[in-house]
């Protein structure tokens, strides 16, 4: 670590660091598509917004008809999975005969197999450091294909880095809400459920926003509202933002006088 600080990490875990690992998956792999079903995959922010843009779909339409809500880590919000298909497989609802579907906009998660991450802010600086490790399925075949990486590499080749810094976003909001800032309002209270609308349901989100003239209770560019207007993205990095003014006091806006 750039700090100097020593990390320790569980049994059996060890990070690849600057080593190589030889991984590749195909249609000529025995186990192609093996890992789409049965699955238990969390879905981000940012993932939502890929999928339902390509699938031409609101979010809210994205959540009903393909996801669910599920106990996560976190204990004060709830996280959203994939919803699998009710068949005897309990297959990914995006494969098909050939693959995947939605393979251009699939979810970190997907993109990061066979790897997994795990991010690390020092106690004593405050920057944030990420690690890579490898995953050990023994189903998966493609561990024994020549193709040879390094974790550089697979970022760049699977288009990892802009979902990665989406993602950092949002760890961040789901460790304020691992300190409960619901308060008294427990589960479902008002608060969380506004929390969870800007974080998954960004269609809703804007029209809140637009109806409720939010964008002007800040000190905002003509620019940046326009972009927000249109840009999920955009809307999620200024709800992201808003959430952590409303909740904490954090001064991540500033407010109209």
């Amino acid at each position: 670590m750039s700090t100097g600080e020593k990390k320790e990490f569980p049994d059996g875990m060890v990070p690849l660091g600057n080593s190589t690992f030889k991984f590749a998956c195909h249609s000529g792999v025995t186990c192609f598509t093996h890992c789409c079903r049965k699955l238990e995959l969390f879905l981000y922010p940012y993932d939502i917004i890929r999928l339902k843009q390509k699938l031409g779909i609101t979010s809210e339409e994205f959540l009903d008809k393909y996801a669910g809500v599920a106990q996560g880590a976190n204990p004060y919000f709830p996280a959203v999975i994939l919803r699998m298909l009710d068949n005897q497989e309990h297959t990914c609802p995006f494969l098909d005969k050939i693959g995947c579907r939605v393979y251009e906009d699939r979810p970190s998660a997907c993109r990061t197999y066979p790897l997994e991450r795990a991010v690390d802010r020092s106690a004593s600086s405050g920057q944030r450091d990420e690690f890579y490790f490898m995953t050990d399925h023994p189903y998966c075949k493609g561990h024994g294909e020549e193709r040879q990486w390094t974790v550089k590499e697979w970022l760049q080749d699977q288009h990892l880095l802009y979902y990665n810094m989406m993602d950092d976003l949002w760890a961040e909001m789901d460790t304020i809400f691992s300190k409960n800032p619901w308060g008294d309002e427990g589960a479902a209270g008002p608060r969380q459920r506004m929390a969870f609308m800007v974080c998954y349901n960004l269609d809703a989100f804007r029209v809140y926003a637009q109806e409720h003239q939010l964008f002007n209770a800040f000190k905002l560019s003509k620019s940046e509202v326009r972009e927000m207007e249109k840009d999920d993205e955009a809307l999620l990095r200024f709800g992201f933002k808003w959430l952590q003014y409303m909740l904490t006091g954090a001064p991540t806006l500033k407010p109209r006088k």
